[in-house]
């Protein structure tokens, strides 16, 4: 998990570094911050919205939507929990994160099957009658 953080903090430097020696910017890292993660940020936002739009289109688009934000917050959780640990003094490893998403999908999917279960025996139910 260090690893990965401290690649990704040598992927952002590159990037610094490149753009200011091709662009011949003089920008603080606070000014390159507000650029990157801006631009970044729209061009996400523009892809979140466009496939939103179509899952809202969808049977399912509150479920889905819903295990998205869940998802979303969860692998927000587990890396908080990984930082904590390295900052306490305890091991950080990615692989612990992973199960632990891990577990929030194998959750979700035992409550999908009894969903879909129940859903058939009402669908069925009705039928009969």
């Amino acid at each position: 998990m260090k690893e990965v953080i401290l690649l990704l903090a040598d992927i952002v430097n590159r990037i610094h570094d490149a753009l200011m020696q091709r662009f011949g910017l003089t920008m603080t890292d606070k000014q390159l911050h507000f650029w990157v993660i801006g631009i970044i940020g729209i061009i996400a936002f523009f892809i979140v919205y466009f496939l939103f739009k179509l899952i809202a289109s969808m049977k399912w688009s509150i479920t889905i939507l819903s295990f998205i934000y869940t998802f979303t917050m969860m692998v927000v959780f587990v890396f908080a929990i990984e930082l904590q640990q390295a900052l306490t003094g305890g091991d950080m490893e990615f692989a612990d994160a992973v199960v632990g998403l891990w577990g929030f999908i194998v959750f979700f999917l035992i409550y999908v099957v009894i969903a879909l279960v129940i859903l058939a025996v009402i669908k069925f139910m009705r039928r009969n009658k």
